[in-house]
């Protein structure tokens, strides 16, 4: 009886496990423009040391622009493949805060904060000052 509940026990910890896994927002998700609903590009959220930063790894026929003409210092000018997007995020709690958000289409950066919004959804935010004066765009994960 006891090897039975020992089992049990275990395969509970590891379908929970599995499903904690499942949920990261680590991974490559689908950008959409908030405006028209259009996908616009692959990003990928990576962790590096304890921080998650996203990188463009393709564009869609909905991009807007290929090049970060407006960014500031050194993503100036660069091509958006492999140009990290978003940077310096933290986690806290169920979500990463405490970082950085580049708009490639005018340069702006904005803090940052991104959650999941179930399983394949992610909220990213993008603000000035307060979450509240800000925008959310809800990207899709990729397959």
């Amino acid at each position: 009886m006891k090897k039975i509940s020992s089992l049990i026990a275990f395969v509970v910890l590891f379908l929970f496990a599995g499903n904690m896994f499942s949920q990261s927002i680590t991974g490559v998700w689908e950008t959409i423009d908030d405006k028209t609903g259009d996908p616009k590009s692959h990003v990928e959220i990576y962790k590096k040391g304890t921080k998650y930063y996203g990188k463009v790894v393709k564009l869609l026929p909905g991009a807007t622009t290929k090049v970060c003409n407006d960014c500031p210092g050194d993503k100036k000018g660069k091509s958006l493949i492999n140009l990290d997007i978003l940077w310096d995020m933290k986690a806290d709690g169920d979500q990463l805060s405490g970082g950085e958000i580049v708009d490639p289409a005018d340069g702006k950066v904005y803090r940052c904060k991104i959650s999941l919004d179930g399983k394949n959804k992610l909220a990213v935010r993008g603000y000035i000052g307060i979450s509240l004066l800000g925008r959310t765009q809800y990207w899709k994960r990729v397959k």
